[in-house]
């Protein structure tokens, strides 16, 4: 989490760093759907293994159904509008959204797949790990349910720089959620507002969304994107510690305290070294150099 100081003075709570941002943006672009080969070997025609479809962690549905549009040769929107005749195997609290469910994996993609077929797949994939013995037996430690589990990892994954730090931001949404505070993570505005940057305004603060984490409180209604198994590790077995603020002053640096002064002394140290690598931000917008974002609660 991490926050930011604008020369008006108001404290702002940040997201994922720019190079976090283009890694991520790295990961995007290596995706690929694989094409079988003809060879011949030995005098015989061998065709190689049928295409894969890999879906990344983090991955939003919508980013699904348009990789899976490509991926089948489907017109735009065929994929999405799919997902009522699919009967995806969804918990109720979903409302069949599949938010949450599309599990990062390799997915096979042979002859006659169709976009309900791969979806299910997905989701059974997602049931099988999600509802695993250890999976379960944590949600029921830490007093959540299954799908708020998710929910959780979900924000853990858009918000942690690192596999490293992602126990430690799922601590940070426990605590915040214990002792009454506004989640403020900026990456539930981005999904609010179908959107990936690393700028957050103070107006993009008061969208009216119930992904709103800085009016709203309490968890998002939904995931707000298809996290991975170290994700849901983290938020099902969180380790212990009072962090209510986190902020990466720089890459490898993420900083955690429940000490909101030393917060404000990490921030300083983040603002003080981007201003001297690089150009300072604007009065109305700042970088968002850590994953997680969140700040004291709203007056």
């Amino acid at each position: 989490m991490q926050m930011n100081t604008s020369p008006r003075g108001r404290i702002r709570l940040t997201r994922r760093g720019r190079l976090a941002l283009v890694v991520a943006g790295a990961v995007v672009a290596g995706t690929a759907v694989a094409v079988p080969l003809l060879t011949v070997k030995g005098g015989h025609k061998v065709v190689a293994k049928p295409p894969t479809l890999v879906i990344p962690e983090g991955w939003r549905a919508s980013q699904v159904y348009d990789a899976v549009d490509k991926a089948l040769k489907l017109p735009a929107g065929s994929t999405r509008k799919s997902i009522g005749k699919a009967h995806l195997p969804l918990p109720g609290e979903a409302g069949g959204n599949p938010e949450g469910y599309l599990f990062p994996a390799t997915y096979p993609l042979p002859k006659g797949t169709t976009p309900e077929s791969l979806l299910r797949s997905m989701v059974d994939t997602a049931g099988k790990r999600f509802e695993a013995a250890p999976v379960a037996a944590g949600a029921q430690r830490t007093s959540i349910n299954l799908y708020q589990a998710v929910t959780i990892a979900s924000i853990v994954q858009a918000e942690a720089a690192t596999k490293a730090d992602m126990g430690k931001v799922a601590r940070v949404i426990f605590n915040r959620l214990n002792q009454g505070m506004p989640l403020q993570m900026d990456s539930t505005i981005n999904y609010a507002m179908n959107r990936i940057t690393v700028h957050t305004t103070e107006d993009d603060t008061r969208v009216e969304s119930p992904y709103n984490s800085y009016q709203r409180m309490g968890l998002p209604p939904t995931p707000i994107d298809n996290p991975g198994q170290e994700a849901m590790r983290a938020a099902y077995n969180p380790p212990a510690g009072d962090w209510l603020y986190f902020v990466t002053v720089k890459p490898g640096d993420t900083r955690f305290t429940a000490d909101y002064a030393t917060h404000l002394r990490n921030v300083a140290e983040f603002n003080a070294l981007h201003q001297s690598t690089g150009p300072a931000p604007t009065p109305s917008r700042s970088p968002l150099p850590s994953p997680a974002s969140s700040q004291p609660p709203l007056p």
